[in-house]
Formats: structure tokens, C-alpha cells, sequence
């Protein structure tokens, strides 16, 4: 169940989640690595003031695949990122090294369902 920007299961209350995915051009892997190890730090600014953390993006085959949770929601999350000209000169200088196709009505990372938890 979800209450404002937190949700239920069980007896434990969490932060609403968000995954999406990406392709990573082929021989791009390493350069996408170096990116993100020297990420902007405007950019770490804009994804906490947006509410983002707990923020990881794994790796295989060719397909890279991001989840974090949301402090002050998905949405919120969503129009922050959206709004942010420093998110879209990142998402600029990554499409040498990676395709995602940005979802047209938020803006943002086209947003994966969730099919499964386990506590």
C-alpha cells in the first residue's frame, strides 16, 4: 500500500523505489564507468535535492539497469530531474556510451514495474 511518498508491506514502511534500464554501446562499458566515477558534482546535488539515494546501477550483457529510492517521492523525483538543465547536459554527454529513451510524459528515465519483492 502507498502512503504519500513512503509505502507499506508487511509491518515495515519504505521509501518508494524507481529502476530503469539502459543499452550500452558496444566497447562503451569502461568509458561508461570512468563517467560515473568522476561524476559531476552538480549533478550528485541535483539527485539529492531531488530526494534520490540508496542509488546503484548494475551491469550485464550489454544493458545497464539503475534502482534507487525516493525521499521525497517519484514523482517529485521525476519533475526535479526533468526541470534540471544539468541532468539534461548529462544525459548529452552520455549518448556516446549509452541509448535510454526518456519517457515523454515525465521527462525522466522511462520507469520499470516492479514484478516481485521479498522482505
Amino acid at each position: 500500500m502507498i502512503i504519500g511518498k513512503y509505502f507499506v508491506e508487511g509491518d515495515a514502511i519504505f521509501m518508494e523505489k524507481f529502476a530503469w534500464k539502459a543499452i550500452i554501446h558496444e566497447g562503451k562499458l569502461e568509458e561508461y564507468k570512468k563517467r560515473h566515477d568522476m561524476i559531476w558534482p552538480e549533478l550528485k546535488q541535483v539527485l539529492k535535492d531531488a530526494g534520490i539515494c540508496n542509488y546503484s546501477i548494475w551491469y550485464f550483457n550489454n544493458e545497464v539497469f539503475g534502482y534507487f529510492e525516493c525521499e521525497k517521492g517519484v514523482d517529485y523525483a521525476e519533475k526535479v530531474q526533468a526541470a534540471s538543465p544539468i541532468v539534461d547536459k548529462w544525459n548529452e554527454y552520455m549518448e556516446d556510451v549509452m541509448t535510454m529513451v526518456m519517457d515523454r510524459k515525465t521527462g525522466a528515465q522511462p520507469k520499470l514495474e516492479q514484478v516481485f519483492y521479498l522482505e
